[in-house]
């Protein structure tokens, strides 16, 4: 029993094993004729004979013969025997068999299985980069294929040497679209990289399109060049403030200046306490009769053509009581009011001597009698100058 069993299980790995090496893999380009021959057919009619077949066009397996219904517009059987598809498409994809008698009562079966294939056009680098910023994630391009059949592959190179997405200096976004009524692919991929500093200044970018099917050369896009910015440091970005300091009287004049060099001319936007200013660009920001509304933190940002911007160190600007006499504010000026408030009327007016004193009526009699009593003496004290000795 035991040995009878296990020739049982050989026979049937063999039989697996010989339709395996039966089938026949078949790759067919899309909308071109296939002909597949039926093994053991008789060259010419009547044939014994059938076709079956079972891929997209069918729920299950079809069975085509020479009586049987014709399906021309997808496949029929040719006077030898062959199956002819006059123009394979993606639903034909699947697996065909035939079955065929002899004349001489041998029967052959034949076992294909069909894949098909569309090679696109080369890929092309779409929104390329012209300049990239060392240190600074950049979008170097986004690489496209176009319809194709099955999906296949892109990949990225660097001065001819392959590029893998590790997530840090070099990043990979790939989409793939099949179109709704083709079925064909459409595939892209976006690469970002961050070049350091000091590196070649015109890298070479290229992306390459490796078709799923037939094995063949890959297809490569026209390479792009762009060169590579090293960014000004921040240091170098400089806010010049005057008066110096940034302290200024109420009423007074401050004047910031952006200060980065470089070429070609930048943008100088403002900063006040973080938040941008709606002002057109300039590198002089004035600001005349300063007020308390004006207090707070200033900074300038510079922006490259087509790089990233730079930031300046802020600088604060406050108001100031001044020292000069006859000009108070703020809060002295508050404080001398609270005192003329408090202070006696005496000591009020000798503050201001130039306020004139109202008399009392009843001290007013005897300074007009004091008057005259001066008037007549002033005679006498003349005539006894005049006389002499």
């Amino acid at each position: 029993m035991a040995a009878g069993a296990a020739a049982g299980a050989w026979v049937l790995v063999l039989s697996l094993w010989g339709a395996v090496v039966g089938s026949q893999n078949i790759t067919a380009r899309i909308g071109e004729p296939l002909v597949l021959n039926c093994k053991g057919a008789p060259k010419k009619p009547p044939q014994q004979l059938e076709w079956k077949l079972n891929t997209g066009r069918t729920e299950a397996w079809k069975v085509l013969s020479t009586q049987g219904d014709s399906w021309d517009s997808v496949a029929r059987i040719l006077p030898n025997g062959s199956l002819l598809l006059p123009a394979v498409g993606i639903q034909d994809e699947g697996t065909f068999r035939c079955r065929a008698m002899s004349r001489k009562g041998k029967e052959t079966k034949s076992n294909y299985q069909v894949q098909v294939y569309k090679i696109p056009g080369k890929p092309e680098i779409v929104d390329p980069a012209s300049e990239l910023t060392a240190g600074i994630p950049n979008k170097v391009g986004t690489c496209v294929s176009e319809g194709g059949y099955p999906a296949g592959t892109l990949s990225w190179h660097l001065d001819g040497k392959p590029l893998i997405s590790d997530g840090k200096g070099v990043s990979v976004k790939e989409e793939t679209r099949r179109h709704p009524e083709t079925g064909l692919f459409t595939v892209q991929s976006e690469l970002m990289v961050t070049p350091a500093l000091g590196q070649a200044p015109r890298p070479t970018f290229s992306c390459s399109f490796s078709p799923g099917l037939p094995r063949r050369r890959a297809l490569h896009a026209a390479s792009i060049q762009p060169s590579v910015w090293e960014p000004v440091p921040l240091e170098k970005v400089q806010l010049v403030v005057e008066p110096e300091g940034g302290a200024v009287a109420p009423g007074g004049t401050v004047t910031l200046t952006c200060e980065a060099p470089a070429q070609p001319p930048l943008q100088i936007h403002w900063l006040k306490d973080g938040m941008p200013l709606p002002l057109p660009p300039s590198p002089v920001l004035l600001l005349p009769e300063v007020g308390p509304q004006d207090q707070g933190t200033y900074s300038c940002v510079a922006t490259y053509p087509a790089h990233g911007p730079q930031e300046s160190p802020a600088v604060s600007i406050s108001i100031i009581e001044t020292g000069e006499e006859g000009t108070t504010t703020g809060e002295g000026l508050d404080k001398v009011r609270e005192a003329e408030a408090d202070t006696p009327q005496d000591t009020w007016l000798g503050v201001w001597p130039t306020r004139k004193e109202e008399k009392a009526p009843e001290n007013q009699e005897e300074e007009e009698e004091h008057a005259e009593l001066n008037q007549s003496e002033e005679p006498e004290v003349a005539e006894g100058s005049a006389g002499g000795p």
